[in-house]
């Protein structure tokens, strides 16, 4: 519930739109279908299993379950945040994937693709999600937003926020007539991500 109304107080969210789910075992957690989250209460939760049976809550969940679903039988992930943010939507509807305009295009496993569109809450854009994110722990969503994965809800919303502002950062430089942005070359993306595997450790720290 903290996590979704971030969504909305960063700017991320407006109104309804958007989604956040966390799977804990073989249950995952999900925001319901149009609840305003200031409004929103334990009781509006719902809990499913991998298969979409309802386990817990009387709301509809989130008609994008079956792209959360979908990426959790796919990967890793604990936790998902879905938004319509402006910059990032924006962007999708221009490119497939995001110029690597910036080194923290490495913390998210690489250039951020862009899921070719398909209807919300369908299984052809559950599937073009799974697809854009092979490697990747974010990607945009054509003209529609954002799908960022975390070991946690934190680490997801940390990686939503990072691709929006990076979306920012293209579309504002992109937008000077007559210059092209410089992009960052599979080089400088490799060194980047070398250097974030030790990012905030310390010496004496275990290896993890």
């Amino acid at each position: 519930m903290a996590t979704a109304r971030r969504t909305v107080a960063d700017g991320l969210v407006v109104g309804t739109s958007g989604n956040v789910s966390v799977r804990l075992g073989e249950t995952v957690l999900v925001t319901p279908s149009g609840v305003p989250y200031d409004r929103l209460g334990p009781d509006d939760l719902c809990a499913v299993d991998l298969d979409g049976t309802r386990l817990a809550g009387d709301a509809p969940p989130t008609s994008e379950l079956p792209l959360h679903l979908a990426v959790y039988r796919a990967t890793d992930a604990r936790a998902i945040v879905h938004t319509h943010a402006l910059h990032a939507t924006a962007v999708s509807t221009l490119v497939t994937e995001l110029p690597p305009i910036h080194y923290q295009t490495a913390a998210l496993g690489g250039p951020v693709r862009v899921a070719p569109y398909a209807c919300y809450g369908s299984a052809e854009l559950a599937h073009n999600t799974v697809a854009a994110l092979r490697d990747r722990t974010a990607c945009l969503l054509a003209n529609h937003g954002t799908v960022a994965l975390g070991a946690d809800l934190d680490q997801a919303l940390e990686r939503t926020a990072q691709l929006e502002w990076m979306c920012r950062v293209w579309l504002a430089a992109h937008s000077v007539p007559g210059l092209t942005p410089r992009v960052l070359d599979a080089a400088e993306l490799a060194e980047a991500a070398e250097r974030f595997r030790g990012y905030g450790r310390h010496p004496g720290d275990p290896a993890r």
